[in-house]
């Protein structure tokens, strides 16, 4: 555009009030010529600021940074605690756009909802969202997308169906609607930040919503009303033109090319690098650097692994096996710390993600040492026993799905059924983790004693006869075969495993299952290979 100055502007106005005040033949009205020349003068005056500006050309577009977050897989507190860490990253290093790049077909409904909060109550207020879908974004992606304060999708790619469901017996009633109003209004908090039609995205949600498509004359725009709120006034809608968008008992999902022509999609790209190139054309800004991609750091990726299905399992697997080992040979040795190892990583992991609280960690630990109790301390196997298995069990099952500290853990309505889906993989991988344990439990019973690694940990195998021959140093009188019915005394404490004497021989013995102190006269009840079994007289 050309120069121009604003001030050439008042040069015929300044002529012509000198034409006006000298003129001799308007000698007679000069009183009222001075009032509409004072008058104009005013206008002028009032005008100068703004004729006064020199424009010299088109505005210069502003520098901009900008940073890609991946948001990919299922959604939970893990992903949540990462996006909140990179975005800081990226805002500590000066981004104007953050971009979300999303690729997911949901997660818990608690961790969209924190990551959907923290989009629009805080990053939204320092930096520029955009949400780029990828691949897809359904259930709770579809919330993280539309709390981004700009959608940008890829050809061929979807987003939607957010609607709450649950195994069994079907959300009716005030279930359902208990269910949706949560849901629901988190949509709304998007659509009202970000200027997303909210009839579009309450279809998303719930299934019972017609929502219809009108025009509108006086804008020009087509505008989204749910049947029951859709205008009647014909003159200022184009009623007879409406046209059906979502029909009642569907769930509304979007292609790009459709979210586009409905408002919800800003634009359909071909890849990120078109994504930009629009914002910078719609925005005025000129993007001056590389476009930073911020991974999940090798933390982040480790914990995610480790939640994996079958990665549960295996820890399951050897955390069992850990504790069979330690049982069978009392002491805190390597099975020992293995186990704990195990179940710490266990607990850890989901802990982490969302999946367990700390009173599941807990109740389980009272497991543990309960039954340890039970077999190194109290006599015989019962209450504290039972009590320890149950609360073995009840802290397993708590990982199974997730919960908060004041909920039980028990799979309820989340987006799409991803808390049902997570609950049978865990009750799978647990499953065959222990089969796993009880094979690998048998073979380290029955065959590893044969192997000199070994013979030490696990019992020996029964073998034909039942009387047992001692090698000893001491005088031939008091040594020989020993048999059942012979007494001897317990030279350490039977938990159940220690060692006896009879005669002058001390030996590795066993008991039936109940602890016997030291010092306590014992009798073998029976001899099966090498293993001594005793019983307390």
């Amino acid at each position: 555009m050309p120069a121009y100055n604003g001030r050439n502007y008042l040069k015929p106005l300044v002529l012509y009030t000198i034409f006006f005040l000298s003129g001799g033949q308007c000698a007679g009205k000069i009183p009222a010529m001075r009032e509409k020349i004072t008058f104009l003068l005013l206008l002028s005056a009032l005008a100068v600021p703004v004729w006064a500006v020199e424009f010299v050309g088109p505005i210069e577009p502003n520098n901009a940074k900008a940073f890609v977050i991946t948001c990919t897989g299922l959604i939970d507190d893990g992903l949540y605690q990462s996006i909140k860490r990179r975005a800081n990253i990226a805002l500590e290093n000066g981004a104007d756009y953050i971009f979300l790049e999303i690729g997911t077909y949901g997660g818990l409904v608690k961790s969209a909802d924190d990551i959907s909060k923290f989009l629009i109550l805080e990053l939204s207020k320092k930096a520029h969202t955009v949400a780029y879908i990828t691949t897809e974004a359904i259930s709770a992606g579809a919330m993280i997308s539309v709390s981004c304060q700009d959608i940008i999708m890829k050809a061929n790619t979807t987003i939607g169906d957010c609607a709450p469901i649950t195994m069994g017996d079907k959300l009716e009633g005030v279930e359902r609607e208990k269910a949706e109003s949560f849901i629901r209004a988190a949509f709304n908090r998007a659509a009202e930040a970000n200027k997303y039609p909210p009839a579009l995205l309450e279809a998303m949600v719930s299934r019972h919503k017609k929502v219809w498509q009108v025009k509108n004359p006086q804008t020009g725009l087509y505008e989204y009303y749910e049947d029951e709120k859709l205008p009647k006034d014909a003159n200022a809608y184009d009623i007879a033109g409406k046209n059906l968008i979502d029909n009642e008992n569907e769930i509304l999902t979007l292609t790009a090319n459709k979210a586009k022509e409905y408002g919800v999609a800003r634009e359909v790209v071909g890849g990120i690098d078109e994504a930009v190139d629009f914002l910078a054309k719609r925005d005025n800004v000129k993007f001056t650097h590389k476009i930073v991609r911020l991974e999940p750091n090798w933390s982040e990726q480790l914990v995610r692994m480790l939640n994996h299905p079958t990665l549960t399992g295996i820890l399951f697997m050897v955390g069992m096996l850990g504790i069979y080992t330690e049982l069978k040979t009392p002491g805190i040795g390597l099975a020992g710390l293995l186990a704990v190892i195990c179940f710490v990583i266990l607990f850890g992991s989901k802990y982490l993600v969302g999946m367990a609280t700390w009173w599941e960690a807990a109740i389980f630990a009272v497991g543990i040492a309960l039954l340890f109790l039970e077999v190194f301390v109290i006599p015989g196997f019962g209450v504290a026993g039972v009590s320890g298995i149950i609360c073995i069990l009840v802290g397993l099952f708590g990982i199974l799905v997730p919960n908060r500290p004041d909920e039980l853990p028990w799979p309820r309505y989340d987006l799409g059924d991803m808390q049902w889906k997570m609950f049978n993989d865990s009750v799978l991988a647990m499953g065959i983790g222990f089969v796993g344990f009880a094979i690998l439990a048998y073979f380290l019973a029955k065959f590893l004693p044969k192997t000199s690694a070994f013979a030490g940990l696990v019992l020996s195998p029964a073998m034909a006869g039942e009387k047992l021959r001692i090698d000893s140093t001491a005088p031939p009188e008091e040594t020989g075969e020993l048999k059942v019915d012979d007494e001897g005394i317990a030279t350490t404490k039977l938990r159940p495993a220690g060692r006896a004497k009879f005669r002058q021989t001390v030996v590795d013995v066993v008991t039936e299952g109940n602890l016997i102190e030291k010092d306590e006269k014992v009798k073998i009840a029976r001899i099966e290979g090498n293993k001594v079994v005793v019983k307390k007289i």
